[in-house]
């Protein structure tokens, strides 16, 4: 049969919503199976599928009782079915004039009876259904219709969670491509590599360690490899190490190690720490790199330049006709010695140079004799070099000085010299130190390999956690502004669709203030209050939310203790702190608030103790508690020891974000089976710090009564919007686009405007800085501020000016405009230059 509205049949946003579950041609899956078979069991029916409808065919990823897998969509039953709003039930076939011509209903044994529900994407597109069928008339009950539609909905969650699986071996197998780069990077440090705990003890597998000393799994645990150590160089590299650890820099040094074989070998040291997204070390990654044979140079190179002076003057003294054996051979070792050996006069020209310079360099001696040695020097480093050999006229250089020559080819080779000044001449050996810089750059290649996969894995886990829940959002809000065009809409629901719409956008911007808490950048309005008696208050809202099985133990002080903070943000704290609590308990035990004044922040989370005067907040809870290992990553974005569904994992980076900002912190400790604490330090303030407060507030809308306002926004639509809400809101509104507008409009008639609305973030001149030369130029024009972020609030709020955070309510628009209307009037003389 034909199947009517073939072009909702071939949406492409409909058949894009199917294959984005990557469903279609698969094997059979038992889960499917049982859903089918499930449905035929509870209808009584000998037929069931799950059938998925494509562009131009049906195919059924499960079925029992059709043998087939796909079928034609000319004659579906399901075909009709997903045009219908929810459920399709066909009680006798041969009497449903969509049917009654259907082959498969004329045939010998036809189909009589068929009953269908919708399977819905997550977006709300119908891509198929849970169908059952009878070759005899019949119908179901209102029972069997249910459990048909709950079994639908069962199909379509197992369609989700296959996706999930399936993108869930993707970004393993991702991960496990960028840990082979990872592998690879470090493949490429010539030395032993190995890791150590944010405590600085040594666990787990250490391959490399073990290969080297010969140490078994046991033996190298925690600080049992310093037994590999010599024994004079053990106890000073456990000092050295615990010191670094504590000061977590990165562990500089040198020692013995035995070798496997029972050789002692010199080995260099180096270990940086790694850290978590809060700050903490996470772990320390080190390399272990023999240098016994560099050593052994350094000594030898030593002895030489102790008697350099000698030795080259002996070289260069004049020959004699007849030369002695001794002499020969000592004309030999300037000959053949590997450093470069060099004769330079007080002008820094070359004398004498020995044959390495053409081994090492390609130079040959003429080109070299009578050349200064800056002409090769590397410009980055010839200021320095010239110090350095200007100070060899003062003292022997002793320490080595690297700096680097230029080869005849054109590169650049380091040399460590070391020299001294006699006889007005400047004698000086250069060690070639290339390979050890080309080492060192390799290593830094690998620790910087390891600190960008540290952080892909840190906004891989932020940016994914924010795309879950802003889709989830817009999920709402989009179904409900298509819902919302249907026709034969009632009013209930248009209402109904309304109120989700605006309920998600409050949610969306509880989000946004979270991850702004959380990155420290909202812009807070600090008032100074009583934390007791904000606790009160909020005690209220939380003994509601806990449950009538949690007793709240709310214990407050009888002085008041004033903060300075935003005092909103600190009732949303302080309410996530305790649903927090409540899930740890499982809505059945006690939850203890307390509060006291402290001297000092203890050090927390790594960091020093702060000395000073805070108010401390204490909540505790009788939960399950917490588990060491997972202690270090509460306060990280989306973290979250809840199930799916159960919180979005940004509660408590809002309050570590709000302590943060305010000027304080945050500490946590738990004890498995018995519970958490959470203690919450902010400043202490004095009460005669109390700012003013307005004395208007107004608790309705009121009407504009044509008060003029001068709208300032860079953003054409939202500055269309706001006008437009403005005159329905009773007041006459200009909109000027910048600053330099907004000033040319006051300026022009200063008497009209009675108040400015401006956005912070704007080209040039920002919102704050319009808004203090309007109160220079016009101090009876109040400003209003308006920002979604902007980090020039995020310090100093407001900067003395009101301030609407966007996403704003008109209710929120109208109040504080009717404020500003007031203060104005006030300003003009008590209310004789009305508005």
């Amino acid at each position: 049969m034909a199947i009517g509205n073939r072009s909702v049949m071939q949406d492409d946003r409909r058949i894009a919503a199917l294959a984005r579950y990557r469903v279609m041609d698969t094997p059979r899956e038992g889960g499917f199976n049982d859903l089918a078979a499930l449905a035929a069991e509870i209808c009584g029916t000998p037929i069931a599928a799950v059938n998925l409808i494509a562009g131009d065919r049906q195919w059924f990823k499960a079925e029992i009782g059709l043998g087939v897998d796909t079928s034609p969509l000319e004659t579906s039953f399901c075909g009709t079915a997903i045009l219908e709003e929810e459920f399709l039930l066909v009680p006798d076939a041969t009497q449903d004039h969509r049917f009654a011509c259907n082959p498969l209903v004329n045939a010998e044994k036809g189909l009589r009876f068929y009953a269908g529900a919708l399977l819905k994407s997550s977006d709300d597109f119908a891509i198929g259904t849970l169908c059952v069928l009878d070759y005899e008339p019949r119908s179901l009950t209102e029972q069997q219709q249910n459990a048909l539609r709950r079994l639908a909905r069962q199909v379509t969650a197992q369609l989700e969670l296959r996706l999930a699986m399936l993108e869930r071996e993707e970004a393993n197998a991702e991960l496990g491509l960028s840990e082979e780069r990872f592998r690879a990077a470090v493949g490429a440090v010539e030395g032993v590599l190995w890791t150590n705990s944010a405590d600085g003890r040594m666990i787990g597998e250490q391959p490399a360690w073990a290969a080297l000393t010969g140490q078994s799994y046991a033996e190298y645990q925690g600080f049992g490899w310093s037994k590999a150590v010599h024994p004079d160089d053990a106890q000073p590299t456990i000092h050295a190490w615990k010191r670094a650890v504590e000061e977590k820099r990165t562990f500089v040094f040198e020692h013995r190690v035995c070798r496997h074989d029972g050789a002692w070998r010199r080995f260099s040291i180096r270990a940086v720490p790694t850290f978590n997204a809060i700050g903490q070390i996470s772990e320390w990654v080190g390399v272990h790199t023999d240098v016994t044979d560099k050593s052994a140079a350094e000594e030898q190179l030593r002895e030489l330049n102790e008697t350099l002076e000698t030795r080259i003057a002996l070289a260069l003294s004049e020959r004699a006709a007849a030369l002695s054996r001794a002499q020969i051979e000592r004309d030999r070792a300037w000959s053949q010695t590997q450093d470069l050996l060099v004769i330079a006069e007080r002008d820094g020209r070359l004398a004498a140079v020995n044959a390495a310079w053409t081994r090492l360099l390609g130079w040959e001696e003429q080109e070299l004799v009578g050349r200064p040695f800056a002409d090769l020097t590397h410009p980055d480093d010839l200021a320095g070099t010239l110090v350095a050999f200007a100070g060899i006229f003062e003292a022997p250089l002793v320490v080595p000085y690297e700096y680097r020559l230029r080869h005849k080819e054109g590169h650049y080779c380091w040399f460590a010299w070391m020299g001294s000044f006699r006889d007005e001449r400047v004698y000086a050996s250069g060690r070639d130190t290339t390979a050890e810089h080309e080492k060192a750059e390799a290593l830094a290649t690998a620790e910087n390999a390891l600190r960008q996969s540290q952080k892909l894995e840190a906004i891989g886990q932020l940016t994914g956690g924010v795309a879950h829940d802003f889709n989830n959002l817009l999920t709402v809000i989009r179904g409900s502004v298509d819902l919302l065009r249907r026709n034969n809409l009632t009013e209930q629901k248009r209402i109904r669709y309304i109120d989700a719409i605006g309920d998600t956008a409050d949610r969306a911007a509880k989000l946004t203030g979270q991850l702004l808490s959380f990155a420290r950048r909202q812009a807070l309005s600090a008032v100074l209050f009583d934390v007791a008696a904000s606790l009160n208050e909020v005690a209220t809202m939380l003994q509601t939310m806990t449950g009538s099985r949690i007793i709240l133990d709310l214990q407050t002080p009888d002085d008041p203790y004033f903060i300075v903070a935003d005092r909103s943000q600190f009732d949303t704290a302080i309410v996530n702190m305790g649903i927090n609590a409540r899930d740890a308990m499982h809505g059945e035990g006690r939850l203890t608030i307390t509060t006291e004044p402290v001297s000092s922040i203890p050090p927390i989370r790594g960091h020093a103790a702060v000395a000073g005067d805070f108010v401390a907040v204490t909540i505790g809870d009788t939960g399950s508690g917490i588990s060491p290992d997972k202690l270090d990553k509460i306060f990280e974005p989306f973290f979250t020891t809840k199930s799916v569904g159960e919180g979005t994992g940004l509660g408590l980076s809002q309050v570590i974000g709000f302590a943060k900002q305010s000027g304080g912190d945050i500490c946590v400790d738990s004890t498995l089976g018995e519970g958490t604490r959470f203690t919450l330090y902010l400043p202490r303030a004095n009460s005669d710090e109390a700012a003013e407060t307005s004395e208007f507030e107004p608790t309705a809308l009121v009407d504009g009564n044509g008060a003029c306002v001068l709208v300032v926004e860079d953003n054409q639509d939202v500055g269309n919007f706001a006008t437009a809400a403005l005159r329905e809101l009773g007041y006459d509104s200009i909109l000027a686009t910048d600053a330099n507008a907004a000033l040319a409009a006051l300026a022009a008639t200063p008497d009209r405007f009675h108040i400015m609305f401006s956005d912070v973030v704007m080209p040039g001149m920002n919102g704050v800085e319009l808004a203090q030369e309007v109160r220079r130029q016009f101090p009876n024009v109040p400003v209003i501020l308006t920002s979604g972020y902007s980090h020039v609030l995020a310090q100093d709020g407001g900067h003395g000016f009101d301030l609407l955070h966007k996403p704003y309510s008109i209710e929120q628009l109208s109040r504080v405009l009717q404020r500003a209307v007031a203060w104005q009037q006030v300003q003009r003389g008590n209310g004789r230059e009305q508005v």
